[in-house]
């Protein structure tokens, strides 16, 4: 049996009256730009995530950028990333001029871990490397900005990361690309990922949680003043007209059609984080008494809303066995991710080396992902458990 790593085509078939509705609305009023289900999409996603406000945005990166852009982020700036991560983290903070300080992940969540970036913010401050590893060649830098991510559908350690970024002056910008619909308990109110720091970004990349047909993304903050900058910057810089600029921009809107699709696909969303829910259960029933395998695991008071299902081996060479009992079974795997960020030759001018962030190099060595999807059947579970039990 064939078995997809991320079923798009059976979820379509679900909403595929409601899309096609959509987008043919759109053809039919002719606002492919800014059109009113921009900010139909913009107030529902808002009023989801708990803020006053949201901004679409063209990709979750777009949207990470306009974030730090709005905050006045540029060269002589420290950002505090962590390294296990897609790209699209750091890779902003270097195109405005900024540097990214890499700060290692927690072992268990695989999120940032709060000690970590304590001690990295304060050798920032500092200059001091000794304290911490941190970039070569840079001069002294200013703490200016922290990006938790949220990795794998959970989400980072607010209650541990907030504090630490407020004592050092610094922003957060919640990168929350991998766990929009995930929640977080905290002195008894339950917060959803896109509530955290001063602007929280998210993608709408196909393969993600809530994905559109394309290219999407979007901001979220409870600032007005930081939502007209980010309104502003969205569309080179605009001011009171489209003709007016009034700072530097890009064009970082999201697509009217986009928007269409996802107020059709939102429709089902939260059943949907249900059911990845029920698959994560099973895959924890049935992967649990495999000997060798470290399963994801949700931190009390915290819901996951799985984006990727990421099990650790016990080695890299028992991880190459899995991946390959896996692919004579025909089931499709990936690795999240095999290189971290600061090992990336794109970052190689930062000076770090093998052995600075331990942690995420020694999970990257190990770590693989099998389907997850709110589609996958309780029989291809058990092909996939077979498969890896040998």
């Amino acid at each position: 049996m064939s078995i997809p790593f991320i079923d798009l085509k059976t979820q379509y078939r679900r909403v595929a009256d409601e899309v096609q509705r959509g987008i043919q609305g759109v053809l039919e009023s002719g606002a492919y730009i800014n059109g009113p289900e921009v900010a139909c999409l913009e107030e529902r996603l808002a009023g989801y995530c708990g803020t006053r406000s949201a901004v679409g945005a063209a990709s979750g990166t777009d949207a990470l950028l306009m974030a730090l852009m709005a905050l006045g982020v540029g060269p002589g700036d420290a950002v505090f990333c962590p390294p296990f991560t897609f790209m699209a983290t750091a890779e902003v903070v270097a195109l405005l001029g900024a540097t990214p300080v890499f700060v290692d992940i927690d072992p268990v969540t695989y999120n940032m871990d709060p000690a970590q970036l304590e001690k990295a913010a304060r050798a920032v401050r500092k200059g001091e490397s000794s304290l911490y590893p941190l970039p070569a060649g840079t001069g002294r830098l200013k703490g200016k900005a922290v990006i938790p991510v949220d990795l794998f559908g959970l989400l980072a350690d607010y209650a541990g990361l907030l504090p630490v970024a407020a004592a050092h002056g610094m922003y957060v910008i919640e990168d929350a690309a991998q766990a929009f619909g995930a929640t977080l308990e905290q002195s008894g109110v339950t917060r959803r990922a896109g509530s955290f720091g001063q602007i929280a970004c998210t993608s709408f990349f196909p393969a993600k949680p809530l994905g559109c047909y394309g290219d999407g993304g979007m901001c979220f903050t409870d600032d007005p003043e930081l939502l007209e900058l980010l309104r502003s910057i969205r569309v080179h810089g605009q001011g009171r007209d489209k003709y007016e600029n009034v700072r530097l921009g890009i064009t970082g809107r999201l697509d009217t059609m986009q928007a269409a699709v996802l107020l059709a696909k939102f429709e089902i969303f939260a059943d949907e984080v249900r059911l990845r829910q029920e698959v994560a259960r099973r895959y924890a029933e049935l992967l649990g008494p495999l000997p060798g395998l470290i399963l994801p695991e949700v931190p009390d008071g915290q819901t996951s809303v799985f984006a990727q299902y990421s099990i650790q081996a016990e080695s890299p060479a028992h991880r190459q066995a899995l991946l390959e009992r896996l692919a004579k079974a025909s089931v499709p795997t990936s690795i999240y991710y095999p290189t971290p960020l600061h090992l990336q030759p794109a970052f190689a001018g930062l000076g770090y080396g093998p052995g600075s962030m331990p942690v995420s190099e020694a999970v990257a060595a190990r770590i693989f992902s099998i389907p997850m999807h709110p589609y996958l059947t309780e029989q291809a579970q058990e092909q996939i458990a077979r498969a890896l039990a040998g």
